[in-house]
C-alpha cells in the first residue's frame, strides 16, 4: 500500500481513504501544464468511491481534460462493508455518465482485458481527450487485515466461487494452453518468485532497528537562506 518511488513515477499512497485521487489529479495537471506525454493513474477500492475526493477530482479532471486514469478495484467490500448493500447502483463505471467521460467496466481478473481497457485509456488521454473511469470487477479473498478472518460478512459459497477465478491461475493456465509457456517454465518462475521472498524476509528480519533519531529524516525541507 504505501509504497514510493518518485523515480519510478510512483508518487507514494495515502493511508486516508480516497485521498491519493485529488493527488493523481495534480499530477495530470502537472503533466499538462509542463506539456509532458505522462499519464497519472490513480487506483483505489469501491469505498473510496464515495467519497467526495472522488467526484471532485473527475469533475475537474473532465472539466480541464487532464491525462488521468481512475482505476476503481471493485472488490465488493470495505473493510466489512457489503458495497451492494449501501449503494444504489454498485456499477462504479456508470457514474462517469455525470462527468461527460467514459467509464469502462471489465473483469478485473482477466489480465488481458484490463490491460487492453488501460491500453485504450492512456491513447485518449495522450490525445488530449481527458480522462477514463476503469472498473476493475473482483473479489477479495482474505480479510481486510492479518486479523479479519472474513467470515462474518462473506458468503462461503461466493467466495469460494471467486477463488476459482483466482487472475493468476487462470492466466497461467491460458498461457500454458495457447502454449506461450510451459509447465516447466512455470515451475522456474515460481520457485525464483518464492526465493525472492525468502531473501526479502530475511533481509527485512535480519536488518538493525532504525536509530531513534532517524524519527526526524525527510520531515522537513529546509530552504536555502532561510531564517531559523
Amino acid at each position: 500500500m504505501h509504497i514510493m518511488d518518485a523515480s519510478k513515477g510512483i508518487l507514494g499512497a495515502n493511508g486516508i481513504v480516497g485521498a491519493g485521487i485529488p493527488i493523481a489529479t495534480g499530477a495530470a495537471y502537472s503533466a499538462k501544464y509542463r506539456g509532458t506525454d505522462q499519464v497519472a493513474v490513480s487506483f483505489f477500492g469501491d469505498a473510496a468511491s464515495n467519497q467526495g475526493t472522488f467526484h471532485e477530482s473527475i469533475n475537474m479532471a473532465a472539466a480541464w481534460k487532464l491525462p488521468v486514469v481512475y482505476v476503481c478495484e471493485n472488490n465488493l467490500f470495505g473493510i466489512s462493508v457489503d458495497l451492494r448493500k449501501i449503494t444504489g447502483n454498485p456499477n462504479i463505471a456508470d457514474r462517469a455518465f455525470g462527468y461527460g467521460i467514459p467509464g469502462v467496466a471489465v473483469d478485473g481478473n482477466d489480465v488481458l482485458e484490463v490491460y487492453q481497457a488501460t491500453h485504450t485509456a492512456f491513447v485518449r488521454a495522450r490525445k488530449g481527450e481527458g480522462p477514463t473511469l476503469i472498473e476493475c470487477k473482483t473479489y477479495r479473498q482474505k480479510g481486510h487485515h492479518i486479523g479479519d478472518p472474513g467470515t462474518v460478512y462473506r458468503l462461503k459459497e461466493e467466495l469460494e466461487a471467486w477463488k476459482k477465478r483466482d487472475p493468476i491461475k487462470t492466466f497461467k493456465a491460458r498461457l500454458i494452453k495457447e502454449e506461450i509457456i510451459n509447465k516447466e517454465e512455470v515451475e522456474n518462475l515460481e520457485k525464483e518468485s518464492r526465493k525472492l521472498i525468502e531473501e526479502a524476509v530475511q533481509f527485512a528480519e535480519n536488518s538493525p532497528f532504525p536509530e531513534p533519531e532517524e524519527a526526524f529524516e525527510d520531515l522537513f525541507y529546509e530552504m536555502e537562506g532561510a531564517k531559523e
